[in-house]
Formats: C-alpha cells, sequence, structure tokens
C-alpha cells in the first residue's frame, strides 16, 4: 500500500506546475488547493473566458423582464443600458449545472425591484458549469476574474464605488463571489448559499443546515459522483440544496420572517435554550442581514432558525408559558394565538400528566406574525374516553416573540372538558418577562 501512495504522489507531483493565461484576467495555476489535494486529486486548469462564454444579464426597474447585455471589455454598453450608477447593484450567480437564465434569478430580481430601486445583474456561465464538476469547480476562477473585472470597468468608467455592489451567489456561484470579492478591495457584501462550514461574518442554519422541511431524503441528498458526467438536469442537486435561494428570495418580501437566533447548535436550539433575542437583537437570515447591528463582529456568529416546509417558508417564533388548573389527568395541551394581524392554527405545548399548578413552557414557529395578541385559545385532549368528564384549564399563559423583551399575559378561572376550547384574555395587570 506504501508503495502505490508513493507512485500516486509521485504522479500528482510530477503534474504540477501548470500554468495558463488569458486576456484581462490574468493567470492560472494547478498548484494547491485547486489541484493535488485529496479533495481535488485531478489537475484541471480553467477554461477561456470564450469558451465559457458569462454573460452578465442586466435587469432594472425600469426593465424587470428583459435584459440587457452588459460586457466588462466594453463600457458603452453599460453607457447603453439602464444601469443607474446612483444606486446599489446585486449580482446574482448561479451554480453547478445551473444557467443564468433560469427562472429562479430573474424571480429574485423582480422581488427586489418590489421593495427598492437596484441593478440586478444575473451572471449567466452556463457553458462554464454544466461539465464534470472538477471542471466548473475551476472554471469558477475566471468567472470570479469576469466579474471583478466588470465591477473594475464600472470603477474606472463610472466612479462606481464596489462598496455599493452585493454578490449573492448559489453553490459554485458562492465561490464565484468569493474569487471575484478577493480581487476587489472594499466590495460592499457577499451573500454565498449552500455550504454547512462557518465563513462569514454571519453564518445562518435554516433547520440545522441538514435536511430542510418539505425535502424528501433520497440519494440525491448530496452530490456524491463529483466528476460523474453533467447529467443534463437540475434534479442532480439535491432540494435541500436548491432551498437556500428560495429562503433567500422570500427573505425580500418577508423582511421580519426570518429572524435567526444565536446558539451553540441546533440541537440546544431545538431544546429552547436560545431565546428570545439577545440585547444585541436577532438578525434576519437573507436580505436584511446586513442591517444587523453586530454583523462585522470579529467573531464567527452561528445563528439558528427554522423555516416552513412549502411555498411560504417565513416563520415567527414565539415562546409560550402556561400555568394549568383543574383536574389531574394525562393528556396533552395546545393553544393558538389571536392577534390583530390573524391567527395561529394550535401549537402543542405539552404532554404528560396536566396537575393543577405546574407551568409549562415551550416555544414554536408560527406561520404568520399575529402582530397585536389579543386573546389566546386553549385546548386540551387525551382521545380516552373518560366516564368523570374531567374539566381542565389554563389560569395563565404568558407569550413572548423571540424578537420583544416583553411578555404578555392571559388569564381565565375557568375549566373546560377535553376538546373544548377555552379563551384566555389579557390578565387585569399585564404581565413581563
Amino acid at each position: 500500500m506504501g508503495n502505490i501512495w508513493t507512485i500516486v504522489l509521485f504522479l500528482l507531483g510530477a503534474a504540477k506546475g501548470k500554468e495558463i493565461c488569458y486576456d484581462h484576467v490574468g493567470c492560472f495555476s494547478d498548484s494547491e488547493p485547486w489541484a493535488g489535494t485529496a479533495i481535488r486529486p485531478l489537475n484541471v486548469l480553467p477554461w477561456s473566458p470564450e469558451r465559457i462564454g458569462t454573460r452578465f444579464l442586466l435587469y432594472t426597474n425600469e426593465n424587470p423582464d428583459t435584459f440587457q447585455s452588459l460586457l466588462p471589455s466594453d463600457p458603452s454598453t453599460v453607457e447603453a443600458s439602464n444601469f443607474q450608477a446612483d444606486k446599489k447593484t446585486r449580482f446574482i450567480i448561479h451554480g453547478f449545472i445551473d444557467k443564468g437564465d433560469e427562472s429562479w434569478l430573474l424571480d429574485m430580481c423582480k422581488n427586489m425591484f418590489k421593495v427598492e430601486e437596484v441593478n440586478c445583474i444575473c451572471v449567466d456561465w452556463k457553458k462554464g458549469s454544466q461539465t464534470t464538476y472538477t471542471q466548473a469547480a475551476n472554471n469558477v476562477r475566471v468567472v470570479g476574474a469576469q466579474v471583478a473585472q466588470m465591477l473594475g470597468m464600472l470603477s474606472a468608467n463610472y466612479s462606481y464605488s464596489p462598496s455599493q455592489v452585493h454578490l449573492i451567489g448559489h453553490s459554485l456561484g458562492a465561490h464565484v463571489a468569493g474569487e471575484a470579492g478577493s480581487r476587489t478591495p472594499g466590495l460592499g457584501r457577499i451573500t454565498g448559499f449552500g455550504t454547512k462550514q462557518q465563513m462569514g461574518h454571519l453564518d445562518f442554519f435554516p433547520n440545522g443546515g441538514e435536511e430542510m422541511p418539505g425535502c424528501e431524503k433520497n440519494a440525491l441528498s448530496q452530490i456524491v459522483d463529483l466528476d460523474g458526467i453533467w447529467a443534463g438536469t437540475r434534479d442532480f442537486v439535491a432540494c435541500n440544496h436548491l432551498r437556500s435561494y428560495k429562503y433567500y428570495s422570500e427573505s425580500i418580501l418577508s423582511p421580519d420572517g426570518f429572524a435567526a437566533y444565536p446558539c451553540d447548535s441546533y440541537r440546544a436550539f431545538e431544546s429552547n435554550k436560545c431565546f428570545p433575542c439577545p440585547d444585541a437583537g436577532c438578525p434576519q437570515m437573507g436580505h436584511y442581514a446586513d442591517k444587523f447591528a453586530g454583523k462585522t463582529s470579529e467573531e464567527q456568529q452561528k445563528f439558528f432558525l427554522n423555516t416552513g416546509d412549502s411555498n411560504s417558508f417565513a416563520r415567527w417564533r414565539y415562546g409560550i408559558s402556561i400555568t394549568l388548573s383543574g383536574r389531574t389527568v394525562t393528556g396533552q395541551v395546545k393553544v393558538a394565538l389571536f392577534g390583530n394581524k390573524g391567527n395561529t392554527h394550535q401549537y402543542d405545548v405539552f404532554r404528560g400528566i396536566i396537575q393543577p399548578g405546574s407551568t409549562h413552557s415551550s416555544e414554536f414557529d408560527a406561520e404568520l406574525d399575529v402582530g397585536t395578541i389579543e386573546k389566546v385559545k386553549f385546548l386540551w385532549n387525551n382521545n380516552v374516553v373518560n366516564p368523570t368528564l374531567p374539566r381542565v384549564g389554563a389560569a395563565k399563559i404568558t407569550v413572548q416573540k423571540g424578537e420583544e423583551k416583553t411578555g404578555y399575559s392571559f388569564c381565565s378561572e375557568d375549566t373546560v372538558r377535553e376538546d373544548v376550547l377555552l379563551t384566555l384574555l389579557p390578565c387585569q395587570t399585564p404581565g413581563t418577562v
């Protein structure tokens, strides 16, 4: 075995040292970390800009449906477009086997146009992404250099500051953004999707960062055959991996629906140990993450949150504390919140022995922000026929929204039979937590 490894390492070493240069974007070698490592054993150089065929497709509030092509080598294409130098520019960069005119990129631009005046540029490098994974991963370097070339042209010809630029990358597109950022001092912001590693000022782990709600566990939960021939379908990339840009796109239109909580681990978050938000507040995962006061902390920061499982992913986390009354029975307790913006469905708070005077706490992620809570409805059951028809109640329920410091208390002196709703109204003296 030792001899085999010696041969392998010798071959890898012998193949090192190659370099290729392209006009306007520079030179690229096959040295580490791009080759000769356990993760990337093959020595591959990136394709030429001509072969990759990167396109920059500009959409603005003035042309939300039809793109205008920009060329990094031709400032006149910017001059002839709707590009506005007094507005921010957000680049959206697709990943492996994807393409820049896929609907999700334009949909993301259109969501932006609903909330801001912005230059939205979709970076299409499909010819360079629809190949083997190893080749696509190396092509990233040229595409990143081309994005940096575009930013350099905007700066030189239009005095457009890189601080006005936000790069949004999915999968290998996140690597493109990183490459462009390393070549562009003073870049405003990078948002990258699709990795479990911590690498940003703020790292978000929706649903723990592993399995996303609504995604079936299957053989495609990760890209296994990194050098398999492109399958010709985006289904090759798993549902979990595609969720990230869907979360981001929805976050644009839901500025408070993706609050994320600082926590050591997802297990601690699920165990209700990271609620409510600290004094510094909670950042919003997605479009508005840059509004967070602590976004430039020296330390890497981890944040956790849960999302919905289908088209509406936004969630609002509430903490519940309930003091029970009535008989001692075995069963489960549920509550629903009613506010001036709507009401939630019923959420489980407790299962076990219901004892009068006992207090139980839980958290849940509601499908909407109910606004000012006006009342709480309590329900209990145990699905067992009990001829004594026991009655149970909630003497007090305190509700706190994760981003607020105050809890609101609701009281009742009544008890109800199984499966009968009990309505609790605000206590005479509002409580605080």
